[in-house]
């Protein structure tokens, strides 16, 4: 059943309230009337019943002595007397007139002791016992109820006696008749009219109640329009009338105010949500936060890829409900929270045989439980990035002893190479074969020189020239630089570019370099000839280059060395190339990687961040920033 509205439930009250008062109203009105009519009804008897009375006891004192009856003997007494009653004119006439008179009167009689009618205004009842009739008194002094039941219950008469005494011994009575059918007519004009006034009264009542409702919550109308609005986030603040000083307006204040704080608070929430929502799609691990009792609340995009489930069919679930006792990661995760025993970077083999990394931690608020969070972990990535690390470790330390190297070797060559240039001046006239041999040390020393050179150009700091740069124009440029020689090795590039720009900050002399000496790389993989597909789209928040050749691809033991300074497997390489890559890459804040599968090819995977991607933070500062009530 719908709830009433505030204003039914006002004008519903009001209107049962006064329709309350207008009944009681009534109620005695009625009952006054009835009481009233009925009073009025029994006067009017006991009026006629006086006056028969009257004249009947007058009939009653008449002497006797002068007629011929035996005064001794009852029977003829009584019959003398009755037929003086019979026969007085006046009497007679009295009874007639009281029955036309008046309409509730019914008829009138005068009974002997024994209640047989001596005079009776229906000659039918002469000589004979009248019925018994209730005593009209019983109704005169009855309740209400007794009252309208006579009224509006089946007609009756009802007696209005008084006794006659002849000799100071009951003689008979005068009864008057009361007939409730015309007592009924009358008192039912009255109960109607005070019917049609009080519902008159109470329809009033309701229409002005409606109205007194509509004005009296208009008010709350408009304070409930003004907090849809502020719930919505479009209400602007107002400024109040300034005579508006009522309740009204001092709610109205508060409102505003309470307005302008909750769109601080909802600025400042939504960018935390927006921010939240960038981070939770960014992370690379799986995160679920459970509450207290183990309801999943916040769920990572990246956990749907190691739970294989739909973030929307794990929010609101227990872990129960997640996880299963069937597998490995489902058993260990719920036997850790029966025991409430935390795990810590614990790695475990699913299903589909890939190694997870998952933690499992409690969290406490002054020593209650108040949730848990579950951190899942790509085993493998963490390895490679341990790699990745060491890689740079010794890269690093490589860089170190190189830079000390050059520098010692430096001076050295210098040295032999200005006496080799005073050796050749002293030795002009030596015959052939010492100039030929002097000038292979040259020549030695020289290229000596070069590789130091390249030592310290490699190890020396670079200052990255940083500029807004569409990723898919390195790559077309990259293709028209490595052209000339994939067509000397009849190798084929394919360039697959994706729709939407990829601007990064990047060093674009850099980065063409790095990948041109990766595409050069699997140009001269493939010496038979074969396809290079070079490919640039977005991933996630990062723009992602691909190079894939089609030579033999790397061996699995010589994975590992890839990125090594002066490490290569072609004749005549300087294995400079990749490691140069590897660096320029890094000084990006991308990562570089490769998979090889010998004898179908190797694709190198080359990540940069995009410039997008950097100002996530700017719509939360700026609402940290603003005042908390400021609109």
């Amino acid at each position: 059943m719908p709830a009433l509205r505030l204003k039914t439930k006002l004008v519903a009250a009001i209107t049962g309230l006064v329709a309350a008062i207008v009944t009681a109203l009534a109620g005695f009105y009625i009952a006054e009337v009835v009481h009233q009519r009925i009073q009025e009804a029994y006067n009017s008897a006991e009026l006629v019943q006086q006056q028969i009375y009257a004249v009947a006891h007058g009939a009653l004192e008449a002497d006797l002595s002068s007629t011929r009856i035996d005064l001794r003997n009852p029977a003829q007494v009584g019959a003398s007397i009755e037929e003086v009653l019979q026969t007085d004119y006046e009497l007679n006439a009295l009874l007639d007139s009281a029955v036309g008179n008046s309409p509730t009167i019914y008829d009138a009689a005068i009974t002997d002791a024994r209640g047989h009618a001596l005079l009776h205004t229906n000659p039918a009842y002469f000589g004979k016992p009248i019925p018994q009739r209730e005593d009209f008194l019983n109704v005169v002094h009855g309740g209400i109820r007794k009252q309208l039941k006579i009224i509006y219950g089946p007609a009756q008469v009802y007696d209005v006696r008084l006794p006659l005494i002849r000799d100071s011994k009951p003689f008979g009575e005068v009864r008057v008749g009361v007939s409730t059918v015309f007592l009924k007519d009358q008192v039912q004009e009255r109960m109607r009219s005070a019917l049609l006034l009080s519902g008159g009264a109470i329809f009033i009542c309701m229409l002005v109640a409606a109205a007194l409702s509509n004005l009296a919550l208009h008010p709350l109308a408009a304070i409930s329009r003004r907090l849809d609005l502020i719930t919505a986030g479009h209400a602007e603040p107002t400024e109040l009338p300034a005579r508006r000083r009522d309740e009204y307006g001092a709610v109205s204040t508060k409102i505003e105010r309470l307005g302008r704080q909750m769109r601080s608070v909802q600025e400042v929430f939504s960018a935390m949500k927006e921010n939240l929502d960038q981070m939770m799609a960014n992370l690379q691990d799986g995160v679920v936060l459970f509450t207290n009792d183990f309801r999943a609340v916040l769920v990572s995009a990246s956990a749907e890829r190691f739970l294989d489930k739909p973030r929307s069919a794990m929010l609101g679930c227990s872990a129960g409900e997640i996880f299963s006792e069937d597998s490995a990661l489902g058993r260990a995760i719920l036997q850790a929270i029966r025991a409430h025993q935390p795990i810590d970077l614990e790695d475990i083999e699913s299903e589909q045989g890939r190694h997870i990394q998952i933690s499992l931690d409690f969290i406490e608020e002054h020593g209650e439980r108040i949730g848990a969070l579950l951190t899942l972990r790509d085993a493998e990535s963490v390895h490679r990035i341990e790699d990745e690390i060491e890689l740079s470790r010794r890269l690093s330390a490589i860089g170190r002893l190189t830079s000390g190297v050059a520098h010692e070797v430096k001076n050295p060559i210098n040295a032999i190479v200005l006496h080799l240039a005073l050796l050749r001046q002293k030795l002009q006239a030596n015959d052939p074969d010492t100039r030929r041999y002097m000038d292979v040390i040259g020549s030695e020393i020289h290229r000596l020189d070069r590789v130091v050179q390249t030592l310290v150009d490699f190890t020396r700091p670079v200052e990255l020239r940083l500029v807004e740069t569409d990723l898919r124009r390195l790559v077309d440029e990259v293709v028209m630089l490595a052209s000339p020689e994939a067509e000397q090795h009849k190798v084929r590039i394919e360039r697959q570019n994706g729709p939407d720009p990829l601007p990064a900050r990047v060093d674009a002399d850099l980065v063409k370099q790095a990948l041109l000496n990766i595409v050069l790389n699997g140009v001269q993989a493939m010496p038979g000839g074969g396809s290079l597909r070079l490919a640039c789209r977005r991933d996630g928040e990062s723009g992602l280059i691909t190079a894939a050749d089609q030579g033999q691809g790397i061996p699995a033991e010589l994975t590992d060395k890839v990125f090594n300074l002066y490490f290569t497997t072609k004749k005549g390489g300087s294995g400079i190339g990749l490691a140069m890559a590897y660096r320029v890459v890094q000084l990006h804040h991308g990562n570089v990687e490769f998979t090889s599968v010998a004898g179908q090819g190797t694709t190198f995977y080359l990540r940069f961040p995009l410039s997008e991607s950097m100002s996530g933070g700017a719509p939360l500062r700026a609402a940290l920033e603003r005042p908390v009530g400021q609109a």
